[in-house]
């Protein structure tokens, strides 16, 4: 069996985008007929550009190979270039595409993609969700910026069976370096955590994101004000440049620190781990896809850190994020995001029940994607997949951070 084939589609979730404003799905074809599908979760160049990217990857490093050789296309791929060390875009590329060879091998096999990685250790894997709005009455912008509309949020998703959400409403990433919090940001993420604390109580987790924003003085400060509502987690308090700088946040705020979204490689991770983060959130379409993710999964085990993979992206990547998930004993979580066009572009083979995904048990990563469903929304923008603001914080009027969907789509 060799791989023969690929295809790249670049679909657009409808309004409001929850996941962004595209997703990047190879779907990747061998000799015997057999199609696995994957995601790219790398949004540093536009997609026309990724698609260059990707088919070079493919063609370069995977065309004619045995898609069992993982590793070794791997160490091609590290190493195109005369590089071997971290690259965003490239590992990024080869993420998507080597997600797809898992489910071809699964597929090969009959075989859901956790049985070929140690096999099953979780049957159900507890979900997490951002709050967005839920209620009509939840207003757009005004919703990132109201605790009380974020508690009624958190309500409905403890209802729903949820034991963790996440909120982030310290103001948006920019393309500055990490910056000082306005008191302002401050006085609103302690309501923030407040009021869901209040709210639902012990019924569920609170998960403070940031988007690695802060410098390291803003993180601490941060981390001490929302800590009496004791967070699960801090996630990247910091830019993903600086992981050294995780040390003294770590040792100073009686939070987890959590980081991932943006690593790529065993190599990021391991920084992470040796400067005090304790939760790692590898995006799988980015971090070197599922063979890679397994590698950072050991990483944390042997520093007794857990695993809680990211997606602000599309539902294959998601299954991956599940189908890892299932192998690992120090598994935390996996992220969410519900829907009409996440659960129908994998005709509903995957779902959230009472808080938890059931792990999928068919062959590969155990869904089926609709791919003229993918075809009919193709991405017509100009943005990134997501993009950070170009002006500072402001320290007289709220920073608003939109969620990932802005209300203006580019």
């Amino acid at each position: 069996m060799k791989i023969a084939d690929l295809d790249i589609i670049v679909t657009s979730p409808p309004a409001p985008g929850w996941g962004g404003r595209y997703w990047i799905l190879v779907k990747v074809t061998t000799d015997t007929g057999i199609t696995g599908w994957g995601e790219c979760y790398a949004a540093s160049v536009g997609p026309d550009a990724m698609r260059h990217v990707i088919t070079d990857v493919f063609e370069r490093h995977m065309a004619g190979e045995n898609p069992e050789n993982i590793e070794l296309m791997f160490r091609r791929v590290y190493s195109s270039g005369f590089t071997q060390r971290p690259d965003l875009t490239v590992m990024g590329a080869w993420s998507g595409l080597e997600i797809a060879c898992w489910d071809i091998l699964g597929k090969d096999r009959d075989r859901p993609v956790h049985a070929l990685l140690g096999g099953m250790v979780q049957d159900r894997i507890r979900a997490y969700t951002y709050l967005y709005p839920t209620a009509a009455s939840h207003s757009l912008p005004e919703f990132w910026i109201d605790p009380d509309m974020a508690a009624e949020s958190a309500v409905d998703m403890v209802e729903k069976g949820y034991t963790a959400v996440k909120f982030d409403p310290a103001g948006p990433y920019t393309i500055r370096s990490g910056h000082m919090p306005a008191m302002s940001d401050i006085s609103r993420s302690v309501a923030f955590c407040a009021a869901i604390r209040e709210a639902v109580g012990d019924k569920a987790d609170l998960l403070f994101g940031t988007h690695g924003q802060f410098s390291t003085g803003g993180a601490i400060r941060m981390g001490a004000a929302i800590a009496p509502y004791s967070p699960l987690w801090f996630e990247e308090p910091i830019p993903p440049d600086t992981l050294h700088e995780l040390a003294p946040i770590a040792a100073q705020i009686p939070i987890p620190v959590a980081t991932g979204e943006r690593l790529t490689t065993k190599q990021e991770f391991a920084t992470a781990l040796r400067h005090g983060a304790s939760i790692l959130q590898p995006a799988l379409g980015r971090a070197g896809g599922i063979w890679e993710g397994k590698k950072i999964a050991t990483l944390a085990e042997a520093h007794n850190a857990q695993m809680a993979p990211h997606l602000y992206a599309g539902p294959v990547e998601w299954a991956a994020n599940v189908q890892l998930g299932a192998s690992l004993p120090n598994l935390l979580m996996a992220e969410t995001i519900e829907t009409d066009f996440h659960f129908a572009l994998i005709k509903h083979t995957m779902r959230v029940e009472g808080g938890y995904i059931p792990v999928p048990t068919g062959a590969g990563l155990g869904i089926e994607v609709d791919e003229a469903l993918a075809r009919a929304h193709p991405y017509t923008g100009t943005g990134l997949h997501l993009q950070m603001q170009t002006t500072p914080v402001s320290y007289h009027e709220a920073n608003i951070f939109e969620g990932g969907a802005p209300s203006k789509p580019v």
